[in-house]
């Protein structure tokens, strides 16, 4: 009756440590089998089965020490370097008027007319006639067919209620809409028929839905899992906007906040998600080794492909008001925080899979537990780094579109500096995503079977052989 329930044995030792131990004295061993009760043996073998399943099973006390020796003054160093690293906020400046260091208010469309483009746009004829180059093209289609001059009022400041008037020409991306809210750019320097301008759509509402979207699927699949990953999630963000982006722009190292901020977020994140366990834990330590990894490869290969991280209008506009920033180390930086999500990802699931494999086959050693968990870890590699470089690929996909309308060679598009920051911040973060596969499945198969190797000297607490199995093979000796 017991045999579809048996797994093979491994080759038996610690036949006198069982989680059957639990329900029994050590006198009364023997007494089942002796009587030979069918119900009594499957019995307390579905007893201790069920005690080796579902969350993680608490680790032996020496290794929760071992964990703590080396989590303990991690988690402390990351506390000290918030406490020492903390801003006092962000740095005030002047603002230049360019890009998105602009003072900027609150609008609306109240109303919208048809005029003939002509008569708005005469300024913009070239004087030649010439329509050879873009600009002259773009002067005479401004000339003709309908133009829509709106009307907006601004809601927010202390200029609240005054309305400027829009031109919006025929091709213009962006068309505007009565009712519709608006960001307005102020410079107060202007004269006053230019002090306002039309710069984005108000946006807020269509955000708001998405995410609120996002919370409900999020919470719903994954109930109180969920609402912690959301509370992370919010963390996060907070550890993100207050303490490294102000930091950073205070004139502490970018490298150092990175590190710092990208820790702590680490563990608020992994802790309050998968609680406090040795299971977590592990995670944790493999997701600290592979972020070092990246951040020593980034180090070596961003001075080495001598990336200036200095690309574009906004990071030259962030040095143009923030000279002290070191613009490569603020790129180092980056690459650490956005290779942060990912590990988090690769060494839960890592983790989380050695110890069910453990769970289901207690008898297998550390190899067996490796190479069961690195097949796992491979499916999970070709998926990921995938994802990674088309997340790149897609950020990307306006410039390598520019690169293309060019006829540039592969070889030009990926030495240019824009693209070759892309390549370096993908390949780094992959390499740091495939180390941590063996690394935290190394580190899982360990554990597990140090905590049984310790375990196995006591009573009650040794995980390897249900008590079913025991029972059946004893049947069958006699």
């Amino acid at each position: 009756m017991t045999s579809p329930q048996q797994t093979p044995e491994p080759h038996g030792h610690d036949h006198d440590h069982s989680p059957h131990e639990h329900a029994q004295p050590h006198g009364s061993h023997g007494h089942g089998p002796a009587h030979g009760s069918h119900g009594q043996g499957p019995a307390h073998g579905s007893h201790g089965h069920s005690h080796s399943h579902g969350p993680a099973t608490p680790v032996s006390r020496h290794l929760r020490r071992v964990i703590a020796a080396i989590l303990v003054p991690f988690a402390t160093a990351v506390v000290v370097g918030l406490a020492v690293l903390w801003p006092g906020g962000t740095p005030p400046h002047e603002r230049t008027g360019v890009g998105f260091d602009r003072q900027t208010e609150q609008g609306e469309v109240v109303a919208v007319q048809q005029v003939d483009c002509a008569s708005v746009n005469a300024g913009q004829v070239p004087p030649t006639g010439d329509t050879s180059t873009p600009q002259g093209r773009e002067a005479v289609n401004a000339q003709q067919g309908e133009c829509e001059k709106a009307t907006i009022e601004v809601t927010s400041g202390p200029e609240k209620g005054r309305t400027f008037t829009e031109i919006v020409q025929p091709d213009a991306p962006r068309q505007l809409d009565e009712g519709q809210g608006v960001v307005v750019a102020y410079a107060p320097d202007a004269p006053r028929d230019l002090q306002y301008s039309v710069t984005d759509v108000n946006r807020k509402v269509p955000l708001a839905v998405l995410a609120g979207i996002f919370a409900v699927a999020v919470v719903a699949v994954g109930r109180m899992k969920g609402v912690m990953a959301l509370i992370a999630l919010a963390v996060s963000f907070l550890i993100l906007t207050f303490f490294i982006l102000p930091a950073i722009l205070e004139g502490s190292n970018p490298l150092v906040v990175a590190v710092v901020g990208s820790s702590a977020i680490m563990l608020i994140a992994l802790y309050m998600c998968h609680g406090l366990s040795a299971r977590t834990s592990v995670a944790v330590l493999g997701t600290l080794i592979s972020l070092l990894l990246t951040g020593l490869l980034g180090s070596v290969f961003i001075g080495w492909a001598s990336l200036s991280g200095n690309t574009d209008d906004n990071t030259g506009l962030i040095h143009g008001l923030y000279p002290e920033i070191d613009m490569s180390g603020l790129l180092l930086a980056g690459v650490i925080i956005g290779s942060l999500g990912v590990l988090d990802d690769v060494t839960v699931t890592q983790t989380s899979a050695v110890w069910e494999l453990n769970q289901a086959d207690p008898g297998m050693g550390p190899r067996a537990l490796y190479r069961a968990g690195i097949r796992i870890g491979r499916d999970h590699i070709a998926s990921v780094v995938n994802t990674l470089m088309l997340a790149y690929a897609g950020a990307a996909l306006p410039l390598l579109l520019l690169f293309s309308i060019a006829q540039s060679s592969m070889g030009t598009v990926a030495n240019s500096e824009l693209v070759a920051e892309e390549i370096v911040r993908t390949l780094v973060g992959s390499i740091g995503l495939v180390a941590a596969v063996p690394l935290t499945t190394v580190l899982a198969a360990l554990v597990v079977s140090a905590d049984r190797t310790d375990a196995g000297g006591r009573p009650g607490t040794d995980i390897r052989k249900p008590a079913a199995v025991r029972g059946g093979r004893r049947r069958r000796a006699k």
